[in-house]
């Protein structure tokens, strides 16, 4: 079986630049450990996190990639959340 090129971006807006960064940075460490044939990109535009995945897995594997991805920026989010709140 040939496995093509699957894709999916998220686009998160977030009150401000600076919470949009602290989440990337939060989960670039993740992102870079990515397995062969899977890879994960991020930008920030203005208050947007944007996270791309790129995967030659499988659309199971992407799709699970991206329930990881967004279990890590959820996490980032509620550590941040807790920061702010102390």
């Amino acid at each position: 079986m040939v496995r093509g090129l699957e894709r999916a971006t998220l686009k998160l807006k977030y009150p401000s630049r600076r919470i949009a960064e602290a989440i990337a940075l939060a989960i670039t460490p993740d992102n870079e450990k990515a397995p062969p044939g899977l890879r994960i990109e991020t930008q920030i535009e203005n208050s947007n996190l944007i996270a791309s995945v790129y995967c030659e897995r499988g659309l199971d594997s992407l799709t699970a990639t991206l329930d990881d991805l967004l279990a890590c920026i959820q996490a980032a989010e509620r550590a941040l959340s807790a920061t702010q709140h102390t």
